[in-house]
């Protein structure tokens, strides 16, 4: 059977679906064979994939980046924020990450590896540990019968263990936060399963920042005898990096007893000069159940000692007492096993926990130390890994009910393809492993920026903030920028409707950042010319970089100066309000007013000739940072719009009458303006400049509609955008950016021509972004089109996580053929807006796969 075709892999996951279902897999989720191969290999975007062109018109961008790229990378000895030498090649091998929201994040892949590691934070190790491992030993009539290690792969180290587990014989399903893998062990007749559980919970700020998830093992016996089934957890103290040989690391086994409830496992204490922490591997004692556990092995070699003393009696030797610090250049690793008796035709089980207690952090630049959440609740002193292990090995289960009763009203509704649920849960995982850091706010801080309320500006310490501390994700993992904002503006739906606090808490940091101003010039990268790193009266790009230090330091982007961009002030204004009207939060509200107002005006600038409407500078002065935009535009001349219309709600609600009569004056004017200068009678033109490609399809071009219909105003609401025109604009969209491109399974391509072919003007014009499709997909839910969305978001879904292998690593973008660029980015959150448009919308019915009706 060839284990490619898709096919032969349906009948063969088919095969065993009634046992997986059985140990409580879900039926919706991804699922994958650990045999898989994926036969399309792509690559990172390169400078050789820029048409000659685009190249000649980017050769300034390209010298002085490279010498920016030089001085950071040889002098400085630092990592650059976007490194176009170096780009993440794709490896096909990731799942669900473990471990809760900004207390750092561990990935372990589908076939089992321990392979991705973000600790410290916002900066990432892509390294397999080998030795961090599974392994399952079956005793019977007190004679080992068989002892595997749970992977398929063969290294050429540790050769004294039995590798090579045959993947044909495994399943791995992922719904986030949990996992499954299914193993048949071949010709014994016992089936295990691993279920994977992280504290990921919507609406819960406690155990959600927890840096720990738990493995637990149902073991199968169908025969007709008994057997004694131990499964060992090895870990090696450190992630991979060259700080494992630095010396000084040690481990120690311990024994923790609370509420009658006892767990048992190793602490491996990782001494590294910079953010130090506590690696844990424990399990929970039960009756029946014998834990061991050899607290040091050199993880090189053969390592035929531990492999030996599992195999002897399926149980390790348990030393007692501490290691020895380790040498320099010297690894170690610890071990730990439980045993249990599985009787005939019977079932057991045993629960594990990985946990890792980094409290304090600094970033790169060393300047100052953080708390992690969580240590409101487990102190900084570093010595929380026990407790942690015994919360969750204790708690998991409620964690479970929660998480079903959050997706069980999703996963049961027909109505919805099983496509878009995998989708749906999945790609949350980018909240924890999106480099993101969750800290305390220290009593000392002040994040208003100096502005005080009654100068127009917010409370030092606004409540939410001193309660729910401070968060921060990547725009992605080879984008390394905390809260990009033009970004984050499609991403925040998840937050806002899962983590509403944590939402509220970034809004108010990108407040605090309108007001402040840093006066050092410094040379973008894209025109060579010298501006401000931050100007007064504009929201940041971003703030900051994690190799820096982020809040203190903003914009660690400087491709552009960002001051000039056209989107970034208009979507805080469009975000402020879609919060509010989610969350109904008046306070909120109210202190976010003044700002609202503040970069309005320097917004008003950009309307250049006074007609209402704003112009784009020509060059690339928006999210589309490659694709150049001249005068009034579809994308920012709509994001304008709506936002005038909820600068005019906003001011009705807080009684301000003379700013109402003013936006609702330029919202007439502006509604005006747009429809004359780019309406074309089937859609909005993609800037009114008159250049051959001005008349482009842009399928992002109904973003500001969008989020007045996510905010619930409606066609009466201070009409900016005609209902016939979107819809003629979505249909247009549809049918040309969507089905005219890629026999229409790949999503909508950014630009398309009205004659049916890409727009290939731009590096981004032709490029698919995964988050604006969700966008854009939720608009057409959002205007009845709810078919068309969902065919059009199931292009992208298929591409990425069964076409190319991309799970658990979204990329930004993708062409038609060849390339990615960007793995593992924010913007995909954005596949929540799907879901707030669908909660609005009348039931929908998906009679068969192709007729569809409302009810």
């Amino acid at each position: 059977m060839d284990l490619n075709d898709s096919k032969s892999l349906a009948e063969l996951m088919s095969r065993y679906v009634s046992t997986e279902v059985g140990f409580g897999v879900p039926k919706d989720g991804w699922r994958i064979c650990l045999a898989h191969e994926f036969n399309e290999k792509r690559k990172p975007f390169q400078a050789k994939d820029v048409s000659i062109s685009n190249l000649i018109e980017h050769v300034g961008l390209g010298l002085r980046y490279l010498r920016w790229w030089y001085k950071k990378t040889q002098i400085e000895k630092k990592a650059p924020f976007i490194d176009m030498f170096r780009a993440l090649q794709l490896k096909q091998i990731y799942g669900v990450p473990l471990g809760g929201i900004g207390g750092g994040s561990i990935t372990r892949g589908w076939k089992g590896d321990f392979c991705r590691w973000q600790l410290n934070p916002g900066m990432y190790q892509y390294k397999t540990v080998i030795a961090n491992q599974f392994t399952v030993c079956l005793r019977r009539g007190g004679q080992t019968v068989y002892q595997q290690v749970l992977s398929t792969e063969r290294p050429p180290t540790l050769q004294g263990w039995n590798w090579g587990y045959c993947g044909e014989y495994a399943f791995y399903h992922a719904l986030y936060p949990r996992a499954w893998t299914v193993y048949h062990l071949p010709g014994q007749n016992v089936t295990l399963t691993c279920r994977q559980v992280s504290p990921v919970i919507p609406h819960d700020y406690k155990d959600s920042s927890l840096p720990v998830a738990v493995f637990v093992w149902d073991i199968e016996n169908k025969n007709d005898y008994a057997l004694n089934v131990s499964i060992m957890f090895t870990m090696v103290n450190g992630s991979g990096d060259k700080d494992d040989k630095c010396g000084g690391h040690w481990n120690e086994p311990f024994h923790n007893e609370k509420e009658g409830e006892s767990v048992s496992g190793v602490l491996l204490h990782h001494q590294t000069p910079v953010n130090p922490y506590t690696m844990c591997i424990a399990a929970r004692g039960k009756s029946g159940l014998e834990i061991s556990h050899q607290t040091a092995f050199s993880p090189k070699g053969t390592c035929s000692a531990l492999w030996s003393d599992l195999m002897t009696d399926g149980r390790l030797d348990s030393p007692e007492g501490s290691s020895t610090p380790t040498q320099k250049g010297e690894n170690v690793a610890a071990a730990l096993a439980v045993g249990c008796s599985v009787p005939a035709n019977g079932h057991n089980s045993m629960e594990f926990s990985l946990a890792w207690d980094m409290p304090t952090v600094t970033f790169g630049s060393r300047e100052r130390m953080h708390a992690r959440r969580y240590t409101r609740y487990y102190g900084s002193k570093g010595d929380a890994a026990p407790s942690l292990s015994h919360y969750a090995l204790t708690h998991y289960s409620k964690w479970e009910e929660t998480i079903d009763e959050w997706q069980r009203p999703i996963l049961q509704d027909s109505s919805l393809p099983a496509w878009y649920k995998s989708a749906l849960f999945n790609e949350l995982y980018f909240i924890v492993d999106g480099g993101t850091v969750w800290l305390e706010l220290p009593e000392d801080s002040d994040i208003s920026g100096g502005l005080r309320p009654e100068d127009g500006g917010l409370p030092a310490q606004p409540q939410v903030v001193k309660e729910y501390g401070r968060f921060a994700y990547l725009e992605g993992q080879e984008y390394r920028m905390y809260n990009t904002y033009d970004v984050h503006f499609y991403a925040s739906f998840a937050l806002i409707m899962l983590w509403p606090k944590l939402a509220l808490s970034l809004q108010y940091d990108i407040a605090g950042s309108v007001v402040q101003h840093d006066p050092t010039e410094r040379m973008n990268l894209m025109s060579g010319q010298c501006s401000p790193v931050k100007t007064r009266g504009v929201v940041p790009h971003d703030i900051g970089d994690p190799d820096d230090e982020p809040w203190c330091r903003v914009n660690a982007y400087l491709i552009h100066d960002t001051a000039d961009w056209k989107d970034l002030n208009l979507k805080f204004v469009l975000q402020v309000y879609r919060d509010y009207y989610l969350t109904q939060d008046e306070q909120y509200l109210k202190d976010m007013w003044p700002i609202c107002q503040t970069v309005m005006e320097t917004e008003l600038k950009f309307d250049k000739d006074g007609d209402g409407l704003i112009e784009n500078s020509g060059y690339a002065d928006q999210t589309y940072d490659g694709w150049t935009v001249t005068g009034p535009s579809a994308y920012c001349g709509g994001l304008w719009l709506a936002s005038v219309c909820m600068m005019c709600k906003m001011a009705r609600l807080l009684n301000c009458e003379s700013v109402y009569q003013r936006y609702r004056d330029i919202l007439d004017r502006g509604s005006a303006a747009f429809d004359k200068l780019l309406w074309n009678g089937k859609y909005y033109n993609y800037d009114s400049s008159g250049r051959n490609l001005s008349n482009s399809v842009m399928s992002d071009q109904c973003a500001g509609h969008w989020f007045l219909k996510a905010s619930g105003l409606g066609d009466d609401d201070f009409q900016a955008f005609p209902k016939e025109k979107i819809h003629s604009a979505l249909k247009t969209v549809f049918d040309l950016n969507v089905m005219s491109f890629a026999k229409g399974q790949m999503g909508a391509v950014n630009g398309m021509r009205p004659e049916g072919v890409p727009d290939c003007s731009s590096v981004q014009s032709d490029e698919v972004w995964v988050g604006v499709v969700y966008g854009l997909a939720a608009t057409m839910i959002h205007e009845g089109m709810v078919e068309e969305g969902l065919q059009t978001a199931e292009g992208c879904y298929r591409t990425v996580w069964e076409r190319l292998g991309m799970a658990f690593q979204t990329p930004e973008a993708y062409c038609e053929k060849g390339i990615y660029r960007s793995l593992a980015y924010m913007r995909p959150l954005s596949i929540w807006a799907m879901q707030l448009a669908l909660n609005n919308r009348p039931k929908y019915i998906r009679t068969t796969e192709k007729d569809t009706g409302l009810e």
